[in-house]
């Protein structure tokens, strides 16, 4: 599993979540259709704990099943 910003991003803007603005190394996505707002954490292109990469998609409302 991929569980890098850059993936989770492609992820969100593929439902439909566009960028907003960001804030130091935290970006914000808004999906204008279902209302709802997530912040991603971009830092230094690590890849994410597994644990807030699932907890970010589970805010914007995608199943995580998405990436099996």
């Amino acid at each position: 599993m991929n569980l890098s910003p850059k993936n989770l991003i492609k992820i969100l803007e593929q439902h439909g979540f566009i960028f907003k603005r960001s804030k130091g190394s935290h970006h914000l996505y808004f999906n204008p259709i279902t209302n709802k707002t997530v912040i991603v954490p971009v830092h230094g292109g690590k890849d994410m704990k597994k644990g807030t990469f699932l907890a970010v998609l589970k805010q914007a409302g995608i199943d995580k099943t998405i990436l099996d």
